[in-house]
Protein backbone atom coordinates (compact mmCIF):
# COMPACT_ATOMS: atom_id res chain seq x y z
CA UNK A 1 0.00 0.00 0.00
CA UNK A 2 1.66 3.38 -1.32
CA UNK A 3 2.18 6.27 1.53
CA UNK A 4 -0.27 9.22 0.38
CA UNK A 5 -0.79 12.87 2.00
CA UNK A 6 -3.37 11.15 4.02
CA UNK A 7 -1.58 8.57 5.65
CA UNK A 8 -1.50 8.96 9.58
CA UNK A 9 1.80 9.93 10.62
CA UNK A 10 3.25 9.16 14.37
CA UNK A 11 1.27 6.88 15.28
CA UNK A 12 1.48 5.56 19.35
CA UNK A 13 3.31 2.99 19.59
CA UNK A 14 4.47 2.44 15.96
CA UNK A 15 7.74 4.59 16.55
CA UNK A 16 10.30 1.86 17.54
CA UNK A 17 13.40 3.11 17.36
CA UNK A 18 15.62 -0.05 18.03
CA UNK A 19 17.60 -2.26 15.51
CA UNK A 20 16.50 -5.82 16.45
CA UNK A 21 19.21 -7.17 14.70
CA UNK A 22 17.71 -10.51 13.93
CA UNK A 23 21.02 -12.17 13.07
CA UNK A 24 22.01 -11.70 16.86
CA UNK A 25 19.69 -14.20 17.79
CA UNK A 26 20.73 -17.18 16.44
CA UNK A 27 23.89 -17.23 18.69
CA UNK A 28 23.05 -20.00 21.22
CA UNK A 29 25.06 -17.87 23.95
CA UNK A 30 23.68 -14.48 23.19
CA UNK A 31 21.60 -13.87 26.23
CA UNK A 32 24.21 -15.27 28.50
CA UNK A 33 26.57 -12.69 26.95
CA UNK A 34 23.89 -9.70 27.32
CA UNK A 35 23.38 -10.52 30.53
CA UNK A 36 27.10 -10.48 31.33
CA UNK A 37 27.27 -7.02 30.14
CA UNK A 38 26.72 -4.55 32.61
CA UNK A 39 26.43 -2.03 29.75
CA UNK A 40 23.42 -3.75 28.71
CA UNK A 41 19.73 -2.29 29.59
CA UNK A 42 17.20 -4.82 31.35
CA UNK A 43 13.29 -3.40 30.73
CA UNK A 44 11.58 -5.79 33.02
CA UNK A 45 7.88 -7.17 33.11
CA UNK A 46 5.14 -8.11 35.72
CA UNK A 47 2.43 -9.45 34.65
CA UNK A 48 1.45 -6.87 31.98
CA UNK A 49 3.37 -3.81 33.15
CA UNK A 50 6.64 -1.75 33.60
CA UNK A 51 7.91 0.95 35.52
CA UNK A 52 8.20 4.29 34.26
CA UNK A 53 9.17 7.31 35.61
CA UNK A 54 8.67 11.03 34.43
CA UNK A 55 11.79 12.85 33.42
CA UNK A 56 13.18 13.79 37.37
CA UNK A 57 12.96 9.73 37.78
CA UNK A 58 16.03 7.72 38.21
CA UNK A 59 18.99 6.97 36.06
CA UNK A 60 18.54 4.87 32.86
CA UNK A 61 14.98 6.12 31.84
CA UNK A 62 14.19 6.72 28.26
CA UNK A 63 13.35 10.12 26.66
CA UNK A 64 9.62 10.56 26.23
CA UNK A 65 8.31 11.56 22.98
CA UNK A 66 6.25 14.29 24.81
CA UNK A 67 8.75 14.50 28.39
CA UNK A 68 6.16 13.05 30.90
CA UNK A 69 7.51 9.74 31.04
CA UNK A 70 9.89 7.16 29.98
CA UNK A 71 10.90 3.61 31.31
CA UNK A 72 12.91 2.76 34.25
CA UNK A 73 15.99 0.55 32.79
CA UNK A 74 18.47 -1.16 34.34
CA UNK A 75 21.39 -3.46 34.76
CA UNK A 76 22.13 -7.08 34.55
CA UNK A 77 21.07 -8.56 37.78
CA UNK A 78 21.72 -12.43 38.78
CA UNK A 79 17.69 -13.29 38.91
CA UNK A 80 17.80 -12.37 34.98
CA UNK A 81 19.48 -15.82 34.47
CA UNK A 82 16.48 -18.06 36.25
CA UNK A 83 14.21 -15.31 33.76
CA UNK A 84 12.54 -15.50 30.32
CA UNK A 85 15.01 -13.02 28.75
CA UNK A 86 14.14 -11.54 25.25
CA UNK A 87 16.74 -9.94 23.15
CA UNK A 88 14.63 -6.96 22.08
CA UNK A 89 17.68 -5.36 20.06
CA UNK A 90 20.32 -2.37 19.85
CA UNK A 91 20.34 1.35 19.40
CA UNK A 92 22.30 3.70 17.23
CA UNK A 93 24.97 3.31 19.79
CA UNK A 94 25.57 -0.28 20.23
CA UNK A 95 23.74 -0.63 23.05
CA UNK A 96 21.77 -4.22 23.88
CA UNK A 97 18.11 -3.96 24.99
CA UNK A 98 16.71 -6.69 26.94
CA UNK A 99 13.41 -8.28 28.23
CA UNK A 100 13.12 -10.03 31.30
CA UNK A 101 9.58 -11.53 32.60
CA UNK A 102 9.66 -11.64 36.46
CA UNK A 103 7.15 -12.48 38.83
CA UNK A 104 4.13 -10.10 39.17
CA UNK A 105 3.90 -8.89 42.05
CA UNK A 106 0.06 -6.67 42.40
CA UNK A 107 0.91 -5.21 46.06
CA UNK A 108 3.52 -3.23 44.69
CA UNK A 109 2.20 -2.32 41.52
CA UNK A 110 -0.78 -0.88 43.37
CA UNK A 111 0.95 0.91 45.61
CA UNK A 112 3.88 2.63 43.51
CA UNK A 113 2.09 4.23 40.70
CA UNK A 114 -1.28 6.45 40.30
CA UNK A 115 -3.97 4.71 37.79
CA UNK A 116 -3.54 7.69 35.53
CA UNK A 117 -0.19 7.04 34.08
CA UNK A 118 0.19 10.75 32.79
CA UNK A 119 2.17 13.40 33.58
CA UNK A 120 5.32 14.12 35.20
CA UNK A 121 4.25 12.92 38.35
CA UNK A 122 3.37 9.30 37.02
CA UNK A 123 5.83 6.85 38.06
CA UNK A 124 5.67 3.23 39.21
CA UNK A 125 4.47 -0.08 37.39
CA UNK A 126 1.93 0.95 34.82
CA UNK A 127 0.74 -0.93 31.80
CA UNK A 128 1.16 0.34 27.86
CA UNK A 129 -2.37 1.75 27.68
CA UNK A 130 -1.64 4.09 30.86
CA UNK A 131 1.62 4.70 29.84
CA UNK A 132 2.28 4.08 25.74
CA UNK A 133 1.14 7.47 24.87
CA UNK A 134 3.48 9.49 26.95
CA UNK A 135 6.55 7.31 25.79
CA UNK A 136 9.37 8.32 23.24
CA UNK A 137 9.97 5.74 20.32
CA UNK A 138 12.59 3.97 22.04
CA UNK A 139 10.65 3.27 24.74
CA UNK A 140 7.29 2.44 22.80
CA UNK A 141 9.02 0.29 20.98
CA UNK A 142 10.86 -1.44 23.69
CA UNK A 143 7.14 -2.07 26.09
CA UNK A 144 5.54 -3.15 23.06
CA UNK A 145 7.85 -5.75 22.05
CA UNK A 146 8.67 -7.45 25.49
CA UNK A 147 4.69 -7.25 26.01
CA UNK A 148 3.53 -9.09 23.05
CA UNK A 149 6.49 -11.42 23.47
CA UNK A 150 5.90 -12.38 27.15
CA UNK A 151 2.47 -13.03 26.51
CA UNK A 152 3.40 -15.15 23.41
CA UNK A 153 5.09 -17.33 25.60
CA UNK A 154 2.94 -17.96 28.47
CA UNK A 155 0.08 -18.88 26.59
CA UNK A 156 2.31 -21.37 24.20
CA UNK A 157 4.33 -23.46 26.70
CA UNK A 158 3.13 -26.51 24.83
CA UNK A 159 3.61 -28.09 21.08
CA UNK A 160 0.70 -27.53 19.18
CA UNK A 161 1.47 -30.89 17.13
CA UNK A 162 2.09 -33.31 19.90
CA UNK A 163 1.80 -31.86 23.01
CA UNK A 164 5.39 -31.65 24.44
CA UNK A 165 6.71 -29.18 26.60
CA UNK A 166 8.22 -26.42 24.67
CA UNK A 167 11.49 -24.32 25.19
CA UNK A 168 12.79 -20.79 24.50
CA UNK A 169 15.42 -20.67 21.96
CA UNK A 170 17.05 -18.08 19.37
CA UNK A 171 17.01 -15.02 22.34
CA UNK A 172 13.30 -15.51 23.03
CA UNK A 173 11.89 -15.39 19.39
CA UNK A 174 11.38 -18.96 19.15
CA UNK A 175 9.90 -22.06 21.04
CA UNK A 176 11.22 -25.60 20.04
CA UNK A 177 9.26 -28.92 20.79
CA UNK A 178 11.63 -30.59 23.55
CA UNK A 179 10.17 -34.04 22.13
CA UNK A 180 9.52 -33.60 17.89
CA UNK A 181 12.23 -30.31 17.95
CA UNK A 182 9.01 -28.26 15.53
CA UNK A 183 9.81 -24.64 15.81
CA UNK A 184 6.83 -22.03 16.81
CA UNK A 185 7.17 -18.74 16.11
CA UNK A 186 5.21 -15.54 17.74
CA UNK A 187 1.66 -14.74 16.03
CA UNK A 188 0.16 -11.36 15.01
CA UNK A 189 -3.28 -11.48 14.34
CA UNK A 190 -3.90 -8.30 11.98
CA UNK A 191 -6.78 -6.68 12.13
CA UNK A 192 -8.62 -3.72 10.37
CA UNK A 193 -10.34 -0.47 11.51
CA UNK A 194 -12.47 2.02 9.44
CA UNK A 195 -13.99 5.31 9.40
CA UNK A 196 -17.16 4.72 7.24
CA UNK A 197 -18.17 8.21 5.59
CA UNK A 198 -21.80 8.49 4.24
CA UNK A 199 -22.56 10.81 0.95
CA UNK A 200 -23.28 13.90 3.18
CA UNK A 201 -19.81 13.17 5.12
CA UNK A 202 -21.47 11.91 8.07
CA UNK A 203 -18.93 9.33 9.70
CA UNK A 204 -19.95 6.10 11.50
CA UNK A 205 -20.17 5.76 15.12
CA UNK A 206 -20.41 1.91 16.88
CA UNK A 207 -20.56 0.88 20.48
CA UNK A 208 -19.59 -3.14 21.00
CA UNK A 209 -21.74 -5.30 22.89
CA UNK A 210 -19.95 -5.22 25.85
CA UNK A 211 -19.42 -1.51 26.14
CA UNK A 212 -20.44 1.00 28.48
CA UNK A 213 -23.04 3.78 27.52
CA UNK A 214 -21.79 6.57 25.62
CA UNK A 215 -18.32 4.85 24.24
CA UNK A 216 -18.11 4.40 20.65
CA UNK A 217 -15.69 4.22 18.17
CA UNK A 218 -14.91 3.57 14.28
CA UNK A 219 -15.87 0.20 13.65
CA UNK A 220 -12.98 -3.08 13.33
CA UNK A 221 -12.75 -6.42 13.24
CA UNK A 222 -10.19 -9.50 12.46
CA UNK A 223 -8.96 -10.17 9.13
CA UNK A 224 -10.01 -14.25 8.19
CA UNK A 225 -7.86 -16.57 6.38
CA UNK A 226 -7.57 -16.16 2.73
CA UNK A 227 -8.80 -12.34 2.86
CA UNK A 228 -7.07 -9.47 1.80
CA UNK A 229 -7.22 -6.25 4.31
CA UNK A 230 -9.82 -4.31 1.85
CA UNK A 231 -11.90 -6.99 1.55
CA UNK A 232 -12.34 -7.72 5.61
CA UNK A 233 -12.95 -3.93 6.00
CA UNK A 234 -16.25 -4.84 3.20
CA UNK A 235 -17.36 -7.70 5.35
CA UNK A 236 -16.85 -6.28 8.66
CA UNK A 237 -18.96 -3.14 7.74
CA UNK A 238 -21.64 -5.06 6.17
CA UNK A 239 -21.62 -7.74 8.96
CA UNK A 240 -21.68 -5.54 11.78
CA UNK A 241 -24.26 -2.78 10.31
CA UNK A 242 -25.52 -4.01 7.11
CA UNK A 243 -23.73 -1.29 4.78
CA UNK A 244 -21.86 -2.09 1.35
CA UNK A 245 -18.70 0.12 1.66
CA UNK A 246 -17.67 1.78 -2.15
CA UNK A 247 -14.04 1.92 -1.37
CA UNK A 248 -11.70 2.02 0.52
CA UNK A 249 -8.01 3.55 1.19
CA UNK A 250 -5.16 2.87 3.37
CA UNK A 251 -4.10 5.26 6.49
CA UNK A 252 -1.68 3.29 8.62
CA UNK A 253 -0.88 0.68 10.91
CA UNK A 254 -0.42 0.48 14.53
CA UNK A 255 1.09 -2.77 16.60
CA UNK A 256 -1.36 -3.14 19.25
CA UNK A 257 0.09 -5.77 21.82
CA UNK A 258 -3.30 -6.66 23.43
CA UNK A 259 -2.31 -9.03 23.55
CA UNK A 260 -0.92 -10.17 19.72
CA UNK A 261 -2.42 -7.95 17.14
CA UNK A 262 -1.44 -5.08 14.92
CA UNK A 263 -4.32 -2.18 13.58
CA UNK A 264 -4.83 -1.54 10.02
CA UNK A 265 -6.33 1.56 9.59
CA UNK A 266 -8.23 2.55 6.64
CA UNK A 267 -10.82 5.37 5.20
CA UNK A 268 -14.04 4.11 3.89
CA UNK A 269 -16.92 5.32 2.08
CA UNK A 270 -20.68 4.70 1.28
CA UNK A 271 -23.80 5.04 -0.55
CA UNK A 272 -25.94 3.78 2.08
CA UNK A 273 -27.34 5.01 5.22
CA UNK A 274 -29.85 2.65 6.50
CA UNK A 275 -28.39 0.55 9.45
CA UNK A 276 -28.66 -3.32 10.39
CA UNK A 277 -27.22 -3.77 13.29
CA UNK A 278 -25.81 -7.28 14.46
CA UNK A 279 -27.56 -7.30 17.66
CA UNK A 280 -24.57 -9.66 18.99
CA UNK A 281 -21.70 -7.86 18.00
CA UNK A 282 -23.43 -4.01 18.48
CA UNK A 283 -25.01 -2.64 20.84
CA UNK A 284 -25.99 0.43 18.52
CA UNK A 285 -24.62 2.40 15.62
CA UNK A 286 -25.07 5.67 14.78
CA UNK A 287 -24.37 8.95 11.91
CA UNK A 288 -22.76 11.74 12.81
CA UNK A 289 -22.25 15.02 11.57
CA UNK A 290 -18.81 16.89 12.71
CA UNK A 291 -20.78 19.88 14.64
CA UNK A 292 -23.13 16.58 16.42
CA UNK A 293 -19.47 15.09 17.30
CA UNK A 294 -18.57 18.06 18.68
CA UNK A 295 -21.59 18.92 20.58
CA UNK A 296 -21.27 15.16 22.05
CA UNK A 297 -17.97 15.86 22.89
CA UNK A 298 -18.45 19.08 24.97
CA UNK A 299 -21.39 17.89 26.48
CA UNK A 300 -19.67 14.39 27.94
CA UNK A 301 -22.30 12.23 26.02
CA UNK A 302 -19.57 10.18 24.22
CA UNK A 303 -16.08 9.05 25.36
CA UNK A 304 -13.76 8.97 22.73
CA UNK A 305 -11.05 6.22 22.02
CA UNK A 306 -7.47 6.87 24.36
CA UNK A 307 -5.00 8.28 22.78
CA UNK A 308 -2.91 5.04 22.42
CA UNK A 309 -5.27 3.96 20.28
CA UNK A 310 -5.03 4.62 15.82
CA UNK A 311 -8.75 4.92 16.06
CA UNK A 312 -8.41 8.20 17.89
CA UNK A 313 -6.57 9.56 15.30
CA UNK A 314 -8.84 7.95 12.35
CA UNK A 315 -11.73 10.45 14.01
CA UNK A 316 -9.56 13.42 14.45
CA UNK A 317 -8.53 12.61 11.01
CA UNK A 318 -12.54 12.96 9.77
CA UNK A 319 -13.65 15.66 12.46
CA UNK A 320 -10.50 17.86 11.26
CA UNK A 321 -9.10 18.90 14.71
CA UNK A 322 -8.13 17.26 18.00
CA UNK A 323 -10.70 15.77 20.58
CA UNK A 324 -8.87 18.00 23.36
CA UNK A 325 -9.22 21.32 21.56
CA UNK A 326 -12.97 20.62 20.52
CA UNK A 327 -13.83 20.37 24.56
CA UNK A 328 -11.44 22.69 25.71
CA UNK A 329 -12.96 25.24 22.92
CA UNK A 330 -16.23 24.16 24.13
CA UNK A 331 -15.54 25.28 27.89
CA UNK A 332 -16.71 28.25 29.88
CA UNK A 333 -14.22 30.22 32.31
Amino acid sequence: MALTDETLADLALSRSSLDRVALERRRPDVIAELLDDPGTLVAEVRGDRMRVAGPDGPPGDGAAGDGSLGLVLRAPEPADRTRLALHLGRDGAGTAYVGVVAPDEPAEQASDGPSTGRGPEARGWLTLRQAGEALGPRDAGVFTTALALAHWHSTHRFCPRCGAPTEAVEAGWVRRCERDGSEHYPRTDPAVIMSVVDPDDRLLLGRGAHWPEGRFSVLAGFVEPGESFEAAVAREVAEEVGVTIDSARYLGNQPWPFPSSVMIGFAATTRETDLTIDQVEMAEARWVTREEYRDLLRSDAIRTPSGISIAKRIIERWLGSTVESVVEGGRRW
